[in-house]
């Protein structure tokens, strides 16, 4: 890999749709990905990891089973493991997702909006 900074907005400017996370680095077995969001994401869980967004661009949010969590620009959510929750946004927003190398981001749950894994930008 390169000895240069990761630009957030050059590599959020390399594709388009929405929800397909896609990894921009990894730090031990952690990867660090990049996705864009709009509209309703489905209701699933992580059994076996927390998973972190930060919010780059817009506004996020994540029902949980008994609140709702908002989030704007530079702000941070991490929901723990075996918590089912459901991401969302209004308009377009750019979100850094911190979570496990393998983590499925339909979780258990799969369909339509199951995307590939491990896409390097």
């Amino acid at each position: 890999m390169p000895n240069i900074p990761i630009n957030f907005r050059e590599k959020l400017s390399q594709f388009q749709e929405h929800w397909s996370p896609k990894v921009i680095a990894e730090l031990n077995d952690y990867q660090f990905k990049l996705v864009k969001v709009q509209g309703e994401f489905v209701w699933h869980e992580h059994t076996e990891t927390d998973e972190a967004f930060l919010v780059l661009a817009g506004r996020l949010k994540i029902e949980l089973p008994d609140s709702t969590v908002e989030l704007g620009a530079g702000e941070m959510f991490v929901v723990p493991r075996g918590v089912q929750h459901k991401p969302s946004a209004d308009q377009e927003c750019h979100v850094l997702v911190i979570e496990p190398r393998g983590v499925v981001n339909t979780g258990a749950v799969g369909g339509d909006m199951t995307a590939p894994n491990d896409v390097w930008l």
